[in-house]
C-alpha cells in the first residue's frame, strides 16, 4: 500500500490498512475517484487562471502609478480609491472557482508553470498599462485636467477605466477560445455586474464624495468605452502568446 502512488482502501478496512491510505472510500463505487481527479482539476485550472489574470493586472497597475507619479503633479488615485478598486474586483473574483472549465482541459493534468504566468505579466501587463497611460493623456490634454483643484475627476475618470479593464478582461483571458463562444459560469457574471454596479453608484453619485471622487467628463463616458473595448480585442488577440 506504501508504496503505491495512490493508496486506497475501504472504509470498512482495518485501521492500519486506512492509515496507510491516501483515499478511503465511503461508497462502492470507484467513479467517485473520477470525480475528485475531474474536480482537483477544475480547480486548479480555476486557480491557476485567477492567479494569472491577477498578476498581469497588478503589474499594469503598478507601471501605470509609476509613470503617473513622475509626469502627474498630483496621485492618479488616492490610496482609498485603489482599495474600494481592489475590493470591488477581488469580490467579483470570489465566483471564479464555480466558473466552467472546458472538457479538453480537464483530459489531461495542468501544470503549475511559473514560466508561463511571468510571461502573461510582462506581456499583458504593459499592455493594460498602455491603455491608462493613453487614458491619462486623454484625461490631461483632452478634457484639460491639469490642476490639483481637478484631480478628483481625474481619479474618479481612471477609476472607471481601470474596473472596467479589470473586469472584462477576465471573460477573455479565462479561456484560450473565443470568450463569445466560451461561456462562463452565471456566478461569475453576476459577481462582475454587482461589482461594476458598486462601483458606478460610487462614480455617479453624490456617494463620490466620501471617496474623494469629482463628476466625470460628460464625454468620457464614450472614450473610456472605446478604450476599453479596443483593450480587450487586442487581448484577445495576443492572449494565447502568453501560455
Amino acid at each position: 500500500m506504501k508504496q503505491a502512488d495512490v493508496g486506497i482502501s475501504v472504509d470498512n478496512a482495518a485501521d492500519l490498512t486506512k492509515d496507510a491510505s491516501d483515499v478511503i472510500l465511503l461508497e462502492k463505487d470507484l467513479n467517485v475517484l473520477e470525480h475528485g481527479v475531474l474536480e482537483g482539476r477544475r480547480v486548479f485550472i480555476n486557480m491557476y487562471k485567477y492567479i494569472r489574470i491577477t498578476l498581469a493586472s497588478n503589474l499594469g497597475n503598478v507601471l501605470s502609478v509609476l509613470v503617473a507619479s513622475i509626469c502627474l503633479p498630483f496621485l492618479p488615485m488616492l490610496s482609498l480609491q485603489i482599495l474600494v478598486q481592489n475590493l470591488l474586483y477581488d469580490v467579483a473574483q470570489l465566483w471564479l472557482p464555480w466558473d466552467r472549465v472546458a472538457e479538453d482541459q480537464l483530459r489531461q493534468p495542468t501544470q503549475w508553470a511559473t514560466k508561463g504566468l511571468l510571461k502573461s505579466a510582462f506581456i499583458l501587463g504593459p499592455l493594460s498599462s498602455m491603455v491608462d497611460i493613453l487614458t491619462f493623456a486623454i484625461l490631461w490634454f483632452g478634457f484639460g485636467l491639469q490642476t490639483s483643484a481637478q484631480q478628483g475627476a481625474f481619479q474618479a475618470s481612471w477609476f472607471v477605466v481601470g474596473l472596467l479593464t479589470q473586469m472584462l478582461v477576465v471573460y477573455v483571458l479565462r479561456t484560450p477560445a473565443s470568450p463569445f463562444k466560451d461561456h462562463a459560469n452565471w456566478r461569475v457574471y453576476l459577481g462582475s455586474l454587482i461589482s461594476l454596479l458598486i462601483g458606478g453608484i460610487l462614480v455617479l453619485t453624490p456617494l463620490r464624495q466620501a471617496v474623494d471622487f469629482q463628476a466625470i467628463p460628460t464625454q468620457f463616458g464614450w472614450i473610456a468605452v472605446a478604450l476599453v473595448t479596443v483593450y480587450l480585442l487586442v487581448t484577445n488577440a495576443v492572449k494565447n502568446l502568453t501560455r
